[in-house]
């Protein structure tokens, strides 16, 4: 959210970013452990092998609030450390693969640097959006964030908002009424709501920020926005709560969701995407928040109204619909 044999291509070409500020469809030119050649991507013959590395990784990522609710100190504090040895590890990754391709990072630093910024207070907006409404619904409100992109996409990339975009956008914008709404009248926290949706907004800022990056490879842009997002968070956080002290209980959840869930889970993201057809990265990369609304309910006995329930199928079902047209004109 590491080893080297799963990352032996490396990316020339960035196409769609999610909220991990990485690539969210398989890249469509490679070069190989040096060979300066361009190869076009072909499909691997062990497919079923990719499919579980991008599942796995996109089920440690589901687990981000479970961790978060058990850990005591406040969620930017979390973040501090997420992004510290997360950072860390992806930077060494990249060191031990031959170091950092200096000359395209110096021409594209003009959106790596507000990548990073965005994507250090989306993580913290979203964990304490975890604390203040819960897992579940803050999840919801934040996916929300991609379609955002998607309705302003005709000013930002000079994209054509197609029929079907338009009607995903409001099928998205009818769940997050429903939502936001029983939020409302159920008396349920109102700050945790502008949490969510302060998250879903740096989650469209890091997508459109992320889409001008065109050379710097998917890894060395995960970990620069990680180290720049460390500073910001640093910042902020002695600005706001403080150096942390966590707890001896504390310790090993922040190791989960440091190591696990950002060092493991982006090699193993990386491995996936990087070999499978766009259209299966885009359904398949739903199984992050739909894992996220399982195990909120199955280990921490989170509950949803019918009218939540019925908001977490428009926007996850207008996201889908959104994000596979998205796919298809890219591939057509």
């Amino acid at each position: 959210m590491f080893s080297g044999f799963f990352l032996r291509y490396q990316e020339i070409r960035v196409i769609v970013v999610d909220e991990k500020g990485v690539v969210r469809a398989p890249v469509q030119f490679l070069r190989e452990d040096g060979d300066q050649t361009m190869k076009t991507d072909k499909t691997p013959k062990n497919l079923g092998i990719f499919y579980a590395v991008y599942i796995l990784s996109l089920l440690f990522f589901g687990t981000n609030g479970l961790y978060v609710s058990r850990i005591s100190i406040a969620g930017s504090q979390i973040v501090l450390f997420r992004t510290l040895i997360g950072g860390f590890v992806l930077t060494v990754l990249v060191l031990l693969r031959g170091g950092f391709a200096l000359d395209d990072i110096r021409s594209e630093f003009g959106a790596l640097l507000p990548g990073g910024i965005a994507l250090g207070l989306n993580w913290v907006a979203l964990f304490s959006a975890y604390r203040l409404l819960n897992v579940s619904l803050a999840t919801l409100i934040y996916y929300a964030g991609p379609m955002l992109v998607v309705l302003f996409s005709p000013l930002l990339f000079r994209e054509k908002l197609t029929g079907i975009k338009l009607a995903a956008v409001v099928i998205v914008a009818i769940g997050l009424l429903l939502i936001s709404g029983s939020i409302a009248a159920g008396g349920l926290s109102i700050p945790g709501l502008l949490a969510a949706a302060a998250a879903a907004l740096f989650y469209a800022m890091l997508i459109v920020f992320n889409k001008r990056i065109k050379k710097t490879s998917g890894l060395q842009t995960a970990a620069i926005e990680l180290d720049i997002a460390f500073v910001v968070v640093l910042i902020y956080v002695l600005l706001t709560a403080g150096i942390p002290h966590p707890t001896r209980a504390d310790l090993p959840w922040l190791l989960l969701i440091a190591l696990l869930n950002t060092g493991l889970a982006y090699v193993l993201y990386f491995s996936g995407l990087q070999r499978l057809p766009a259209q299966s990265v885009a359904l398949i990369s739903y199984i992050d928040p739909v894992s996220a609304l399982f195990f909120s309910a199955l280990f921490l006995h989170e509950s949803m109204t019918a009218l939540q329930i019925l908001g977490a199928v428009l926007i996850i079902g207008g996201a889908i619909i959104g994000e596979v047209q998205g796919k298809r004109r890219e591939t057509a």
